[in-house]
């Protein structure tokens, strides 16, 4: 389960990556959640210090100790699961990177980004992109977040029907158009035909975002996809499905991996991917392996910067793993880590380079140390029983 931007600080190397023009050195996204939640800074739609009971019996706050050397306030549990920090290689602080070398394989290039420029995208590629589309020009051509996209060029989108491009810190293309004013068919396709161009380039993803509804009113909908390059070499779920296990994706991991390696894929927003993680439990297959995303921490809360609901998401988070821990047959494991990290608290809007915790249940008590994100991989498929052919080594 990869709770997506829940960091825990430490990076080595965060000095080198940037939000708002100045450096990563000092994000630690859950050590700032719980510190504002104890200062009584953290009090929409919740209250009082951040209370995490199974995520920390689990390792959570020793893991944020092991990272960065800080105890968060309220997270002192002795854990009764295995638990350690796992550091990244990769160059890049989103969302591919992450999940690759999850998977066992760190990115072997370096992604392409887009300065921060207004046009941000060179005309070659906008013509493309107004070929496809069929139309005389497109919007935004800019970076920014995607709600602020919508306010600044929706009610132009709406007279137009111009594509909204824009990017972010990450390696990203990103298009938006109304579902029905444009079409979500054509908006899929769009980005269907131009992912190549973009993957040419090594740019990671390609995303559609569909949005509803009328000036002052625009809202993102659930039918968003990402297009992503496809991972160049067998990671974990080639592993397991080489060895004849079935594989299921919950969330955005079958966008993420192009498919690769999956049977099955679950998709909605995080409470319905919740029940679809307690359905399987009961109902995925012996010698399954389920890679499940939980992305809503990131997308509604991380990005925008708000602690009081990253720290709500939190604590649902936890009570829902608290429900599902008992449910655990014998020879279950339960991996629970994250991509990178996106603090709340921190300047910009942008991720935040750190290191994500890794907590077990189902393998004993203790720490595993300090681990590299392509260990996971090897500890999964390690347990098993599958052939790893990645760069780690499983800590089990």
């Amino acid at each position: 389960m990869v709770m997506d931007s829940v960091g825990i600080g430490g990076a080595p190397d965060a000095g080198s990556y940037f939000n708002d023009g100045a450096p990563d050195t000092g994000a630690n996204t859950v050590l700032h959640i719980a510190e504002a939640c104890a200062r009584g800074e953290a009090e929409q739609g919740r209250s009082g210090p951040l209370r995490l009971p199974v995520l920390d019996q689990l390792g959570l706050g020793r893991a944020v100790e092991l990272a960065s050397g800080a105890v968060p306030p309220g997270l002192g549990a002795v854990p009764d699961g295995r638990w350690g920090a796992a550091t990244e290689v990769s160059r890049g602080k989103d969302t591919p990177s992450g999940h690759w070398e999850l998977a066992g394989l760190p990115v072997p290039w370096d992604w392409h980004y887009f300065p921060d420029t207004q046009p941000a995208f060179p005309e070659a590629l906008m013509a493309e992109v107004r070929e496809i589309a069929g139309t005389e020009g497109t919007l935004a051509n800019c970076h920014g977040s995607g709600t602020v996209m919508l306010e600044r060029f929706g009610a132009e989108h709406m007279c137009t029907g111009w594509p909204i491009c824009y990017t972010s810190a990450d390696s990203v293309f990103q298009i938006a158009a109304h579902e029905e004013r444009y079409g979500l068919d054509r908006l899929l396709d769009l980005c269907e035909r131009i992912a190549p161009v973009l993957h040419e380039m090594k740019v990671g993803r390609v995303i559609a975002r569909p949005f509803v509804g009328a000036e002052g009113d625009f809202r993102r909908t659930g039918n968003r996809h990402d297009y992503a390059i496809r991972p160049p070499e067998p990671i974990l779920t080639n592993w397991a499905q080489d060895a004849g296990r079935t594989v299921h994706a919950v969330g955005k991991i079958g966008d993420i991996f192009s498919m690769e390696g999956i049977d099955h894929l679950h998709k909605g927003d995080d409470a319905t991917l919740m029940g679809h993680l307690n359905r399987l439990v009961d109902e995925a297959e012996d010698g399954s392996l389920t890679f499940a995303n939980f992305v809503e921490f990131d997308s509604l809360y991380g990005h925008r910067r708000d602690v009081s609901g990253y720290a709500r998401a939190l604590e649902w988070f936890d009570t829902e793993i608290g429900r599902l821990l008992p449910r655990l047959r014998d020879d279950d494991l339960l991996l629970i880590t994250a991509d990178h990290g996106n603090d709340p608290s921190w300047r910009g809007t942008d991720h935040t380079r750190e290191r994500v915790p890794v907590l077990i249940a189902g393998k004993g008590a203790g720490p595993v140390g300090q681990v590299a994100f392509a260990d996971v991989a090897a500890s999964v498929a390690a347990h098993l029983g599958v052939p790893a052919s990645g760069v780690g080594r499983s800590f089990l």
